[in-house]
């Protein structure tokens, strides 16, 4: 398992992140120039153009071939949950800080007038609106779990899942990896301790020969979840003592704090306790997932094989396009 960039990616990344002199537009500042960021005046919240979609789609289908002869079902949520779910599955005891809520206007005329005038004095105009009873999309396998548990007891193979969701994260930022919502590509396994670990390792190899074919430095570290306050520290502890989360790395802002692009997490049975997702035999089904950053990787290869497309290197074109 890799867990340091090697030498001569290290060199190549050494020469790519070297400190830009003062008045060179940083990296977030070029994508924006190049327009293949597009501003909307909110940190961590762009558009995207045709050139950058296009690595996306092309990423989509890469993955979908490396993991096609498996045959996971094919799921598509959107990018809002039910909140009852979103409430039972435990992220607001870790994550309260991401979280974000879809509130809407439910008042009368009267009140309607209230906020008008509030928005004409530029004030806040928040107050008259209500919770409803959907949330933002924390990761993509979180409407997922629900779904599977209501169908009952899983097949004797287990499950197998392919997923893919625009997400939010409420973590404003100029860094361009870290997008308040952003689109997240997951294989979902469920079934014995045995079968999603076999299914977790099977997935290392695969995406760490995913991103070597692309010619992007990476390294695989043990890792935790931004578990928030002192609590969360701990769970942060546990779950690296016991292994339970994988991230593959690949310097994009810097060499120092490399990004993670692909995450392999161990779920044991929380889930399947959570929402009594259970085996044929009956007993609680554990489960784990790989997660792709779609942007983050697309920003990866702008990173280190420039903002031009077409002069990329012939073998990660080819490997992404044929």
């Amino acid at each position: 398992m890799d867990s340091t960039f090697s030498p001569r990616a290290d060199s190549r990344a050494a020469e790519i992140f070297d400190e830009a002199p003062d008045g060179v537009p940083s990296f977030l500042d070029r994508l924006f120039d190049q327009g293949l960021l597009v501003r909307t005046g909110v940190d961590g919240l762009y558009g995207r153009s045709g050139a950058f979609e296009s690595v996306v789609d092309a990423l989509e289908r890469l993955i979908s071939r490396l993991g096609a002869a498996d045959g996971a079902e094919v799921m598509r949520f959107p990018p809002g949950m039910s909140r009852p779910a979103f409430e039972r599955s435990g992220y607001l005891k870790g994550f309260p800080n991401l979280a974000g809520t879809i509130h809407s206007f439910c008042g009368n005329e009267a009140e309607h007038a209230e906020l008008l005038a509030c928005v004409e004095a530029r004030s806040d105009w928040t107050g008259h609106q209500q919770a409803t009873d959907i949330v933002l999309t924390p990761a993509a396998c979180y409407p997922l779990y629900p779904a599977a548990a209501a169908r009952g007891r899983l097949p004797e193979e287990g499950g197998l899942f392919d997923l893919q969701s625009y997400c939010f994260r409420r973590e404003p930022s100029l860094e361009p990896t870290r997008m308040q919502l952003f689109r997240m590509r997951e294989y979902v396994r469920m079934g014995s301790p045995e079968q999603v670990l076999a299914f977790r390792e099977s997935w290392l190899a695969r995406g760490t020969e995913m991103i070597r074919s692309l010619l992007l430095p990476l390294a695989i570290d043990v890792a935790n979840d931004p578990f928030f306050g002192r609590a969360g520290r701990m769970l942060a502890n546990n779950q690296r003592q016991q292994n339970l989360k994988f991230e593959l790395n690949v310097p994009v802002n810097s060499v120092e704090k490399p990004t993670a692009c692909l995450s392999f997490n161990y779920h044991q049975d929380h889930f399947g306790t959570t929402w009594n997702l259970r085996q044929a035999d009956g007993s609680v089904a554990h489960t784990a997932c790989v997660g792709f950053g779609l942007e983050r990787i697309t920003l990866a290869l702008l990173r280190h094989h420039g903002l031009d497309l077409a002069a990329w290197p012939d073998a990660v074109r080819i490997t992404l396009w044929g």
